[in-house]
């Protein structure tokens, strides 16, 4: 017998810096994890196989670009979360047997899992299921992935598991797949395609925050359910600087600085998510239509308003009703005097209405593009659940435009708009975004108007749009409206969490339903194509984002009050005045404080205000036609006479730096 062996195959991995290495076929994510480093070890939860996530221990046959994930990705944090969301499980059932569960993904801000339980989960209950979760970390489970037939793993969680939730889930929303994945980790098992950590022992610190009502698959109609969420992490020191982030956010909360402000108000007796402006949140709001509203004139937009209800039909035909009824207000009914019904809806898109205006009147091809655009309130039923104060609401006002353009110039159109957000969001100081072309999943074609020839196209304009403007973009599959694909704008807050904004959309499907045309170049008709854009996109959502953004301390040219003349005496009230009118005359929005205080009051209050510029008047300033400038969280900025102030603080407001 010969003393030699064949050596194993071998396969070629390309890691992300190009680096190839040469590894045994069959190798797994952590086996190379080690290869390289015994920390990226300790690290690594995953493996990205050719850009598809796989578990980390997966065996690897062939040649293939690998990435290892860890938390510090945003695929690895997903994964992490929804990972303890499956830890969460296994410990609720093991406290309180008999639970049974529904849907539990990973959110932006860490997971949450939907539960059916005889049990009602109080405070506490959080505090036990944490410790529970912590046990079963310890017990060092492994996460191990099993494929099953569907009708092998409808039997399993009928006959085995028990868990009727499941059941839906694979006679319905999975009935197209053949076979299915689950994941078991000691005594529990769930339904779930993966990837998961390679065990529980990963899971270091956890902390559950609330708890809400739910219902199964969104469904108002069907049971009612509790749904836990929660954060976890791999470390107890970033648990702790995550709930130092959570205390920050506490403070910024809009609901609570909109309050201290006088910005705006929610009351149950005009209804729940239906917020009022007072008149310091009014003036930001003013402001800020103001500033898109000259942008856009620039830009050759004109300016459309539209009414707040419409015929049910305008919304039927442009498939609003049909596909979004569920998260509509009930029609209104209405008999003439003649007894003939008609229905009304509350507007939840102003768009169907821009697409008659378009249509009012014959369009030539030398008229277009032609750029419609209304801040529009529109009323959505959300659930009472899911409202936060102005960032979700059932009453809002869109900073909507449609544009007409020719298919010649859809791209140039595209890139505009494309322009006209990343400016907006320049101006209000949101340095961080990201841009997610929202895509359609042809797996599901029958969610989407249009053929698919009209989605290839309109994808692969949004495409040549993102690339010739040079932004930094990701593809989400499954993320378009049903009417087209879209560019989705995501700001980072200065907390580091991520809002979704603005977003412009491209749609060949509407100019087909509402038969729009114009006449082109050789006499015919022509179909022109739609864009949807919002830079803001809801008033409310952007104002509420923007107020927690800035903790309340707006820029001069958005704050409701820009100056108080604060007077040391009032032997130099009357001088306070005349500074007071000086500044009203040149347009900037200031109050005078003659209260009998002490000056340093005086100032705290108005630090407290979050007013950007207090103007100090004593005795010496009255003397020498001065006044003193104190800037909010700065300090003392010196003196300046009145006109050099009102000069000073209009360039300033002007230029909206």
């Amino acid at each position: 017998m010969s003393d030699i062996q064949e050596n194993p195959a071998s396969i070629a991995i390309t890691l992300p810096d190009g680096t190839v290495r040469t590894v045994p076929a069959g190798s797994s994510g952590f086996d190379i994890a080690r290869s390289i480093g015994k920390r990226l070890a300790e690290d690594a939860l995953a493996v990205r196989v050719n850009g598809k996530p796989l578990d980390l221990h997966a065996s690897i046959e062939h040649d293939a670009c690998i990435e290892i994930i860890t938390f510090d990705t945003p695929s690895g944090r997903d994964m992490f979360w929804h990972s303890a969301s499956h830890i969460m499980a296994q410990a609720i059932e093991e406290i309180f047997p008999g639970s049974r569960f529904g849907a539990g993904p990973a959110t932006e801000q860490g997971f949450y899992y939907d539960i059916a339980s005889e049990h009602r989960f109080r405070e506490e209950d959080l505090r036990k299921i944490e410790q529970k979760m912590l046990e079963i970390g310890k017990r060092d489970l492994r996460l191990q992935r099993e494929e099953m037939k569907r009708v092998d793993a409808i039997a399993y969680f009928t006959n085995v598991r028990k868990d009727p939730y499941k059941v839906e889930i694979l006679e319905d929303t999975l009935k197209e797949i053949e076979t299915v994945s689950l994941y078991h980790q000691g005594s529990f098992t769930d339904l779930c395609s993966g990837p998961h950590l390679p065990t529980t022992a990963k899971l270091k610190a956890v902390l559950l925050t609330n708890i809400s009502t739910s219902y199964w698959r969104g469904d108002s109609s069907r049971e009612s359910m509790q749904r836990i969420y929660g954060i976890a992490f791999p470390s107890e020191k970033q648990l702790k600087e995550h709930v130092a982030r959570l205390e920050e956010a506490k403070r910024r909360d809009h609901r609570k600085l909109g309050a201290e402000l006088e910005l705006f108000m929610l009351s149950p007796e005009i209804g729940s998510g239906l917020p009022v402006w007072l008149p310091n949140g009014a003036i930001i709001r003013s402001e800020l239509e103001a500033f898109l509203k000259e942008e856009q004139r620039k830009r050759g937009y004109l300016p459309v308003y539209t009414p707040h209800i419409g015929n049910i039909d305008l919304y039927k035909r442009s498939g609003h009703y049909p596909y979004y009824s569920d998260s509509q207000f009930p029609p209104l009914t209405y008999h003439d005097e003649d007894g003939k019904q008609e229905q009304y809806l509350l507007k939840p898109m102003n768009c169907p209405h821009h697409h008659l205006i378009y249509s009012s009147k014959l369009r030539s091809y030398r008229d277009l593009p032609i750029r419609l655009a209304e801040f529009g309130t529109v009323y959505r039923h959300e659930q009472s659940g899911e409202l936060n104060g102005l960032v979700r609401a059932r009453g809002f006002t869109q900073d909507d435009s449609h544009i007409y353009c020719r298919p010649d110039q859809l791209v140039d159109e595209i890139c505009n708009a494309i322009d006209l957000t990343q400016f907006v969001f320049r101006t209000l100081g949101f340095s961080e975004v990201q841009t997610r072309l929202s895509m359609h999943d042809p797996a599901n074609q029958e969610k989407y108007g249009g053929t698919a020839e009209v989605w290839k196209q309109a994808e692969r304009d949004v495409l040549e749009a993102a690339t010739r403007m040079g932004i930094d973009y990701f593809i989400g599959i499954g993320e378009a409206s049903f009417y087209g694909p879209k560019i989705d704008f995501i700001v980072r807050d200065a907390l580091g969490r991520k809002w979704q904004l603005g977003t412009v959309q491209v749609d060949y499907v509407m100019p087909e339903r509402f038969d729009l045309y114009y006449i082109g170049s050789d006499g015919q008709k022509h179909r022109p194509v739609v864009i949807h854009r919002a830079p803001f996109g809801s008033m409310e959502r952007f104002i509420g984002v923007l107020i927690e953004h800035t903790a309340g301390n707006f820029p001069l040219w958005l704050a409701p009050v820009q100056a108080v003349v604060l007077p040391i005496a009032e032997e130099v009230h009357d001088y306070a005045k005349s500074v007071h009118a000086a500044l009203i005359s040149a347009g900037i929005r200031a109050e005078t404080d003659t209260r009998s205080e002490k000056i340093g009051k005086k100032i705290r209050e108005a630090e407290v205000g979050k007013i950007p510029c207090m103007i100090i008047v004593g005795q010496k300033e009255k003397n020498s036609g001065e006044v003193s400038l104190r800037r909010h969280r700065q300090g003392d900025a010196g003196s300046f006479t009145v006109e050099a102030l009102v000069d000073m603080l209009r360039k300033e407001i002007t230029e909206r730096t």
